[in-house]
Protein backbone atom coordinates (compact mmCIF):
# COMPACT_ATOMS: atom_id res chain seq x y z
CA UNK A 1 0.00 0.00 0.00
CA UNK A 2 1.07 3.23 -1.02
CA UNK A 3 1.81 5.76 1.88
CA UNK A 4 -1.39 9.29 1.85
CA UNK A 5 0.66 12.17 1.30
CA UNK A 6 -0.57 15.00 3.46
CA UNK A 7 -2.64 17.21 1.02
CA UNK A 8 -2.08 20.66 1.65
CA UNK A 9 -4.17 23.68 1.15
CA UNK A 10 -4.62 27.18 0.21
CA UNK A 11 -6.68 29.66 2.20
CA UNK A 12 -7.15 33.07 1.59
CA UNK A 13 -10.20 33.77 3.30
CA UNK A 14 -12.17 31.99 6.29
CA UNK A 15 -14.27 30.51 3.07
CA UNK A 16 -11.69 29.35 1.49
CA UNK A 17 -10.62 28.01 4.57
CA UNK A 18 -13.93 25.97 5.42
CA UNK A 19 -13.77 24.70 1.68
CA UNK A 20 -10.60 22.98 2.50
CA UNK A 21 -11.40 21.52 5.29
CA UNK A 22 -15.15 20.15 3.92
CA UNK A 23 -13.07 18.41 0.99
CA UNK A 24 -10.38 16.79 2.66
CA UNK A 25 -7.62 18.50 3.38
CA UNK A 26 -4.84 17.36 5.82
CA UNK A 27 -3.07 20.52 5.97
CA UNK A 28 -3.66 24.29 5.14
CA UNK A 29 -1.06 27.05 4.41
CA UNK A 30 -1.90 31.34 5.01
CA UNK A 31 -0.91 34.69 5.40
CA UNK A 32 -1.01 37.10 7.60
CA UNK A 33 -0.94 40.70 5.98
CA UNK A 34 2.49 41.16 4.70
CA UNK A 35 6.09 38.59 4.64
CA UNK A 36 4.64 36.31 2.13
CA UNK A 37 4.05 35.70 -1.03
CA UNK A 38 0.45 36.90 -1.51
CA UNK A 39 1.21 40.30 0.17
CA UNK A 40 -0.53 42.22 -2.79
CA UNK A 41 -3.93 40.25 -3.12
CA UNK A 42 -5.89 41.63 -0.07
CA UNK A 43 -6.48 37.75 0.63
CA UNK A 44 -4.57 37.45 4.00
CA UNK A 45 -5.91 36.70 7.53
CA UNK A 46 -5.30 38.99 10.39
CA UNK A 47 -3.58 38.45 13.51
CA UNK A 48 -6.75 38.65 15.50
CA UNK A 49 -8.08 35.30 13.55
CA UNK A 50 -5.82 33.51 14.34
CA UNK A 51 -7.56 31.36 17.16
CA UNK A 52 -10.27 31.01 15.10
CA UNK A 53 -8.02 28.90 12.41
CA UNK A 54 -6.25 27.15 15.02
CA UNK A 55 -9.92 25.97 16.53
CA UNK A 56 -11.35 25.01 13.29
CA UNK A 57 -8.05 22.93 11.97
CA UNK A 58 -7.54 21.70 15.10
CA UNK A 59 -11.20 19.90 15.48
CA UNK A 60 -10.60 17.73 12.74
CA UNK A 61 -6.84 17.29 12.86
CA UNK A 62 -5.65 19.39 10.09
CA UNK A 63 -2.47 20.95 10.21
CA UNK A 64 -2.22 24.71 9.73
CA UNK A 65 1.05 26.60 8.17
CA UNK A 66 1.65 30.34 8.60
CA UNK A 67 3.33 31.45 5.15
CA UNK A 68 6.08 34.33 6.16
CA UNK A 69 8.13 33.36 2.67
CA UNK A 70 9.16 37.34 1.52
CA UNK A 71 12.12 38.95 1.91
CA UNK A 72 12.85 40.54 4.87
CA UNK A 73 14.14 43.76 5.65
CA UNK A 74 16.44 45.71 7.89
CA UNK A 75 13.41 47.63 9.21
CA UNK A 76 11.04 44.96 9.09
CA UNK A 77 12.70 42.21 12.10
CA UNK A 78 10.83 43.27 14.71
CA UNK A 79 7.62 42.96 12.88
CA UNK A 80 8.50 39.63 11.24
CA UNK A 81 9.78 38.20 15.17
CA UNK A 82 6.16 39.46 16.79
CA UNK A 83 4.62 37.82 13.77
CA UNK A 84 6.30 34.62 14.72
CA UNK A 85 5.69 35.60 18.76
CA UNK A 86 2.47 35.93 18.44
CA UNK A 87 1.52 32.83 15.92
CA UNK A 88 3.43 30.04 17.37
CA UNK A 89 0.82 28.69 19.58
CA UNK A 90 -1.25 28.85 16.77
CA UNK A 91 0.11 26.93 13.73
CA UNK A 92 2.20 23.91 13.33
CA UNK A 93 4.63 25.34 11.41
CA UNK A 94 6.49 28.75 9.69
CA UNK A 95 6.71 28.49 5.40
CA UNK A 96 9.79 30.58 5.31
CA UNK A 97 13.08 31.62 2.45
CA UNK A 98 14.67 33.79 4.16
CA UNK A 99 18.01 33.35 5.98
CA UNK A 100 17.07 36.15 9.25
CA UNK A 101 12.94 34.57 9.33
CA UNK A 102 15.23 31.24 10.03
CA UNK A 103 17.11 32.60 12.55
CA UNK A 104 14.06 34.51 14.33
CA UNK A 105 12.42 30.94 14.09
CA UNK A 106 15.18 29.23 15.60
CA UNK A 107 15.44 31.49 18.29
CA UNK A 108 12.04 31.25 19.50
CA UNK A 109 11.91 27.36 18.67
CA UNK A 110 9.33 27.68 15.88
CA UNK A 111 9.24 24.55 13.74
CA UNK A 112 9.72 26.12 9.91
CA UNK A 113 9.68 24.57 6.42
CA UNK A 114 12.07 26.20 3.87
CA UNK A 115 9.73 27.34 1.14
CA UNK A 116 10.39 26.70 -2.65
CA UNK A 117 11.33 30.44 -2.87
CA UNK A 118 14.75 29.04 -1.77
CA UNK A 119 14.98 27.27 -4.88
CA UNK A 120 16.26 23.94 -3.07
CA UNK A 121 17.19 21.56 -5.91
CA UNK A 122 19.86 18.93 -4.82
CA UNK A 123 20.25 16.53 -1.45
CA UNK A 124 23.40 18.78 -0.19
CA UNK A 125 21.13 21.73 0.17
CA UNK A 126 18.17 19.79 1.33
CA UNK A 127 20.72 17.98 3.70
CA UNK A 128 22.16 21.37 4.73
CA UNK A 129 18.70 22.84 5.21
CA UNK A 130 18.19 20.02 7.92
CA UNK A 131 21.15 20.56 9.76
CA UNK A 132 20.24 24.14 10.51
CA UNK A 133 16.62 22.87 11.88
CA UNK A 134 14.42 22.63 9.00
CA UNK A 135 11.79 20.00 9.53
CA UNK A 136 10.60 20.13 5.92
CA UNK A 137 11.90 21.45 2.44
CA UNK A 138 9.71 22.41 -0.63
CA UNK A 139 11.48 21.51 -3.73
CA UNK A 140 12.40 24.11 -6.36
CA UNK A 141 9.53 23.38 -9.42
CA UNK A 142 12.18 22.98 -11.85
CA UNK A 143 13.24 19.71 -10.30
CA UNK A 144 12.24 16.35 -12.46
CA UNK A 145 10.40 14.00 -11.04
CA UNK A 146 13.38 11.70 -11.03
CA UNK A 147 15.47 14.10 -8.66
CA UNK A 148 12.47 14.99 -6.53
CA UNK A 149 12.73 10.83 -5.98
CA UNK A 150 16.45 10.74 -5.47
CA UNK A 151 16.52 13.69 -2.96
CA UNK A 152 13.64 11.49 -1.17
CA UNK A 153 15.85 9.05 -0.58
CA UNK A 154 19.28 10.93 0.74
CA UNK A 155 17.60 13.42 3.15
CA UNK A 156 16.49 13.28 6.59
CA UNK A 157 13.41 15.59 6.16
CA UNK A 158 10.10 15.78 4.80
CA UNK A 159 10.13 16.62 1.15
CA UNK A 160 7.09 18.69 -0.35
CA UNK A 161 6.15 19.29 -3.92
CA UNK A 162 3.28 21.12 -5.87
CA UNK A 163 0.82 19.12 -7.83
CA UNK A 164 -1.58 21.99 -8.68
CA UNK A 165 -2.27 25.32 -10.04
CA UNK A 166 -0.46 28.48 -11.60
CA UNK A 167 3.50 27.99 -12.57
CA UNK A 168 5.64 31.59 -12.51
CA UNK A 169 7.33 32.18 -15.80
CA UNK A 170 10.48 32.32 -14.02
CA UNK A 171 13.49 30.40 -12.47
CA UNK A 172 11.62 29.95 -8.87
CA UNK A 173 9.57 32.99 -8.75
CA UNK A 174 12.52 35.12 -8.53
CA UNK A 175 11.23 37.72 -11.62
CA UNK A 176 11.48 41.22 -11.61
CA UNK A 177 9.18 42.71 -14.08
CA UNK A 178 6.32 43.85 -12.06
CA UNK A 179 8.74 45.87 -9.72
CA UNK A 180 10.39 47.13 -12.68
CA UNK A 181 7.19 47.97 -14.54
CA UNK A 182 4.95 48.81 -11.68
CA UNK A 183 7.34 49.07 -8.39
CA UNK A 184 5.74 45.79 -7.29
CA UNK A 185 8.12 43.33 -6.39
CA UNK A 186 7.43 39.80 -6.74
CA UNK A 187 9.99 38.62 -4.67
CA UNK A 188 7.85 40.65 -1.70
CA UNK A 189 5.09 38.78 -2.65
CA UNK A 190 3.36 41.63 -4.85
CA UNK A 191 3.57 40.52 -8.33
CA UNK A 192 1.42 42.41 -10.95
CA UNK A 193 1.87 39.53 -13.29
CA UNK A 194 2.88 40.87 -16.17
CA UNK A 195 3.55 38.21 -18.28
CA UNK A 196 -0.23 37.18 -18.00
CA UNK A 197 -0.37 40.32 -20.15
CA UNK A 198 -0.71 41.22 -23.71
CA UNK A 199 2.50 42.40 -25.90
CA UNK A 200 2.94 45.43 -28.38
CA UNK A 201 6.64 45.46 -30.14
CA UNK A 202 7.49 48.71 -31.00
CA UNK A 203 9.89 50.03 -33.27
CA UNK A 204 12.72 52.47 -31.84
CA UNK A 205 14.99 53.13 -34.77
CA UNK A 206 14.78 56.50 -36.37
CA UNK A 207 14.49 57.74 -39.84
CA UNK A 208 17.01 59.62 -41.08
CA UNK A 209 17.48 61.95 -44.63
CA UNK A 210 20.45 60.89 -47.09
CA UNK A 211 23.33 62.92 -44.27
CA UNK A 212 22.11 60.01 -41.77
CA UNK A 213 20.35 63.02 -39.97
CA UNK A 214 17.44 61.75 -37.77
CA UNK A 215 14.37 62.58 -38.90
CA UNK A 216 11.44 61.10 -36.67
CA UNK A 217 10.77 57.84 -34.28
CA UNK A 218 9.39 55.25 -36.36
CA UNK A 219 6.32 54.52 -35.12
CA UNK A 220 5.97 50.85 -36.49
CA UNK A 221 4.55 48.31 -33.79
CA UNK A 222 3.99 44.60 -33.86
CA UNK A 223 1.23 42.57 -31.53
CA UNK A 224 2.79 39.73 -30.35
CA UNK A 225 1.18 36.64 -30.97
CA UNK A 226 0.23 34.36 -29.51
CA UNK A 227 -0.71 37.63 -26.95
CA UNK A 228 0.25 35.60 -23.40
CA UNK A 229 3.80 34.64 -24.77
CA UNK A 230 5.09 34.52 -21.58
CA UNK A 231 2.32 33.00 -19.45
CA UNK A 232 2.45 29.52 -17.89
CA UNK A 233 0.32 26.90 -17.85
CA UNK A 234 -1.25 25.61 -15.03
CA UNK A 235 0.56 22.60 -13.62
CA UNK A 236 -1.96 19.61 -12.96
CA UNK A 237 -0.60 16.50 -11.58
CA UNK A 238 -3.91 14.41 -11.49
CA UNK A 239 -2.41 11.81 -14.20
CA UNK A 240 0.64 10.88 -12.30
CA UNK A 241 -0.28 10.82 -8.95
CA UNK A 242 0.89 7.72 -8.21
CA UNK A 243 4.20 7.86 -9.81
CA UNK A 244 4.84 11.15 -6.99
CA UNK A 245 3.49 9.27 -4.48
CA UNK A 246 5.93 6.27 -5.20
CA UNK A 247 8.71 8.93 -5.28
CA UNK A 248 7.93 9.11 -1.38
CA UNK A 249 6.86 13.06 -1.26
CA UNK A 250 5.09 13.75 2.02
CA UNK A 251 2.99 16.99 1.17
CA UNK A 252 1.12 17.68 -2.06
CA UNK A 253 1.13 21.42 -1.98
CA UNK A 254 -1.65 23.00 -4.33
CA UNK A 255 -1.13 26.64 -5.45
CA UNK A 256 -4.32 29.10 -4.91
CA UNK A 257 -4.65 31.55 -2.40
CA UNK A 258 -5.41 34.30 -4.73
CA UNK A 259 -8.31 31.55 -5.78
CA UNK A 260 -11.85 31.12 -5.14
CA UNK A 261 -13.50 29.02 -2.82
CA UNK A 262 -15.00 26.66 -5.14
CA UNK A 263 -11.18 26.46 -6.81
CA UNK A 264 -10.34 25.06 -3.36
CA UNK A 265 -13.00 22.68 -2.88
CA UNK A 266 -13.03 21.06 -5.80
CA UNK A 267 -9.64 20.96 -6.78
CA UNK A 268 -8.39 19.42 -3.09
CA UNK A 269 -11.84 17.59 -3.39
CA UNK A 270 -9.91 15.92 -6.69
CA UNK A 271 -7.05 15.01 -5.15
CA UNK A 272 -8.39 13.98 -2.10
CA UNK A 273 -10.34 10.76 -3.74
CA UNK A 274 -7.02 10.39 -5.98
CA UNK A 275 -4.06 10.05 -3.25
CA UNK A 276 -7.13 7.59 -1.37
CA UNK A 277 -7.29 5.66 -4.34
CA UNK A 278 -3.81 5.19 -5.32
CA UNK A 279 -3.39 3.98 -1.34
CA UNK A 280 -6.47 1.39 -1.50
CA UNK A 281 -5.73 0.23 -5.08
CA UNK A 282 -8.70 1.35 -6.88
CA UNK A 283 -6.94 4.20 -8.90
CA UNK A 284 -7.38 4.22 -13.16
CA UNK A 285 -7.59 6.22 -16.01
CA UNK A 286 -10.98 6.72 -15.56
CA UNK A 287 -10.58 8.15 -12.35
CA UNK A 288 -8.27 10.17 -13.98
CA UNK A 289 -10.62 11.25 -16.67
CA UNK A 290 -13.34 12.21 -14.06
CA UNK A 291 -11.10 13.82 -11.52
CA UNK A 292 -9.70 16.15 -14.83
CA UNK A 293 -13.21 16.93 -15.77
CA UNK A 294 -13.75 18.14 -12.56
CA UNK A 295 -10.96 20.29 -11.96
CA UNK A 296 -12.05 21.87 -15.41
CA UNK A 297 -15.20 23.18 -14.02
CA UNK A 298 -13.48 25.69 -11.64
CA UNK A 299 -10.36 28.56 -12.72
CA UNK A 300 -7.89 27.29 -15.17
CA UNK A 301 -5.59 28.30 -17.62
CA UNK A 302 -4.46 25.05 -19.71
CA UNK A 303 -3.04 22.41 -18.33
CA UNK A 304 0.40 21.02 -17.91
CA UNK A 305 2.89 18.16 -16.32
CA UNK A 306 4.90 20.81 -14.97
CA UNK A 307 8.55 19.74 -15.41
CA UNK A 308 8.35 16.66 -13.77
CA UNK A 309 9.06 15.06 -17.35
CA UNK A 310 11.82 16.76 -17.93
CA UNK A 311 13.85 20.30 -18.45
CA UNK A 312 13.94 23.25 -19.99
CA UNK A 313 9.77 22.96 -20.37
CA UNK A 314 8.88 22.90 -23.93
CA UNK A 315 5.47 23.28 -23.83
CA UNK A 316 5.29 25.30 -20.66
CA UNK A 317 3.45 28.36 -22.45
CA UNK A 318 0.04 28.85 -23.54
CA UNK A 319 -1.76 30.95 -25.68
CA UNK A 320 -4.93 31.37 -23.14
CA UNK A 321 -4.69 33.85 -20.87
CA UNK A 322 -8.11 33.27 -19.56
CA UNK A 323 -10.26 30.36 -17.44
CA UNK A 324 -10.81 27.60 -19.37
CA UNK A 325 -13.21 26.47 -16.72
CA UNK A 326 -16.15 24.75 -18.27
CA UNK A 327 -18.44 26.65 -15.79
CA UNK A 328 -19.07 30.21 -14.42
CA UNK A 329 -20.84 31.62 -11.44
CA UNK A 330 -22.98 34.54 -12.09
CA UNK A 331 -23.81 35.84 -8.35
CA UNK A 332 -27.38 36.01 -7.28
CA UNK A 333 -27.67 36.98 -3.66
CA UNK A 334 -27.52 36.75 -0.44
CA UNK A 335 -29.22 34.65 2.56
CA UNK A 336 -30.56 36.99 4.99
CA UNK A 337 -32.50 34.27 6.93
CA UNK A 338 -32.20 30.70 7.68
CA UNK A 339 -34.72 28.56 9.33
CA UNK A 340 -32.63 25.66 11.10
CA UNK A 341 -35.63 22.97 11.87
CA UNK A 342 -37.18 23.30 8.26
CA UNK A 343 -33.70 23.98 6.04
CA UNK A 344 -35.00 26.52 4.29
CA UNK A 345 -32.81 29.82 3.71
CA UNK A 346 -34.14 33.05 2.65
CA UNK A 347 -32.18 34.53 -0.36
CA UNK A 348 -32.56 37.77 -1.38
CA UNK A 349 -31.61 38.50 -5.03
CA UNK A 350 -28.85 41.50 -5.87
CA UNK A 351 -28.02 40.26 -9.30
CA UNK A 352 -28.94 37.74 -10.95
CA UNK A 353 -31.80 35.72 -11.51
CA UNK A 354 -32.74 32.44 -9.97
CA UNK A 355 -35.16 29.45 -11.11
CA UNK A 356 -36.27 25.95 -10.10
CA UNK A 357 -33.52 23.78 -11.04
CA UNK A 358 -30.57 26.26 -11.16
CA UNK A 359 -27.56 25.03 -10.29
CA UNK A 360 -26.21 27.02 -7.39
CA UNK A 361 -23.13 27.37 -4.51
CA UNK A 362 -23.49 28.91 -1.37
CA UNK A 363 -20.67 30.11 0.04
CA UNK A 364 -19.56 31.19 3.61
CA UNK A 365 -17.07 32.00 6.21
CA UNK A 366 -18.42 29.01 8.30
CA UNK A 367 -20.60 27.03 5.26
CA UNK A 368 -17.60 26.95 2.82
CA UNK A 369 -18.98 25.88 -0.03
CA UNK A 370 -22.39 24.12 -0.58
CA UNK A 371 -23.62 23.10 -4.28
CA UNK A 372 -27.03 22.24 -4.78
CA UNK A 373 -29.96 22.17 -7.52
CA UNK A 374 -32.69 24.57 -6.37
CA UNK A 375 -35.85 23.23 -5.59
CA UNK A 376 -39.31 24.79 -5.33
CA UNK A 377 -39.03 28.45 -5.12
CA UNK A 378 -41.61 30.33 -2.80
CA UNK A 379 -42.73 34.32 -1.55
CA UNK A 380 -45.26 33.77 1.53
CA UNK A 381 -47.91 31.61 -0.59
CA UNK A 382 -46.62 32.37 -3.71
CA UNK A 383 -44.88 29.76 -5.93
CA UNK A 384 -42.70 31.84 -8.49
CA UNK A 385 -41.41 30.18 -11.66
CA UNK A 386 -38.62 33.03 -11.25
CA UNK A 387 -37.08 35.30 -8.29
CA UNK A 388 -35.78 38.58 -10.23
CA UNK A 389 -33.52 41.10 -8.69
CA UNK A 390 -34.82 43.45 -6.04
CA UNK A 391 -37.12 39.68 -5.13
CA UNK A 392 -36.64 37.43 -2.38
CA UNK A 393 -37.34 33.96 -2.09
CA UNK A 394 -37.31 30.96 -0.09
CA UNK A 395 -36.32 27.70 -0.61
CA UNK A 396 -34.90 24.53 0.83
CA UNK A 397 -30.24 24.24 1.41
CA UNK A 398 -28.31 22.29 3.24
CA UNK A 399 -27.33 24.22 6.61
CA UNK A 400 -25.89 28.00 5.87
CA UNK A 401 -25.78 31.46 7.54
CA UNK A 402 -27.39 34.82 7.33
CA UNK A 403 -25.01 36.65 4.92
CA UNK A 404 -23.37 34.07 2.94
CA UNK A 405 -23.39 34.76 -0.98
CA UNK A 406 -25.25 32.41 -3.55
CA UNK A 407 -24.34 32.32 -6.92
CA UNK A 408 -25.30 30.46 -10.09
CA UNK A 409 -23.38 27.97 -11.82
CA UNK A 410 -23.27 28.38 -15.71
CA UNK A 411 -22.14 25.89 -17.91
CA UNK A 412 -19.91 27.10 -20.76
CA UNK A 413 -20.90 25.66 -24.14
Amino acid sequence: MNKRPEILAPAGDFTCLQAALDAGADAVYFGLGTFNMRARSGINFKEGDLPEISRRCRERGVKAYLALNAIMFEGEIDGVEHTIVAAKPYVDAFIVADWGVISLCRKHGAAFHVSTQMSTSNSVAAAFLADQGASRVVLARECTLGEVAEIVSRIPIEVECFVHGAQCVAESGRCFMSHEAFGKSACRGECNQPCRRRYLVKAVDFFSDDAGNPIHESDTAFVVEPHTVMSAKDLCSLAFVDKLMAAGIASFKIEGRARNPEYVKTVVAAYRRAVDAVADGSYSQALVEELAKEVKKVFHREFADGLYFGRPGAGQFTDSENSLSSTVKRHVGIVIDYFLKAGIAQVKIQDHPLRKGDKIQIHGATTGVVELVAGELRRDSETPDVAERGTWVTLKTPRCRVGDKVFYIEERS
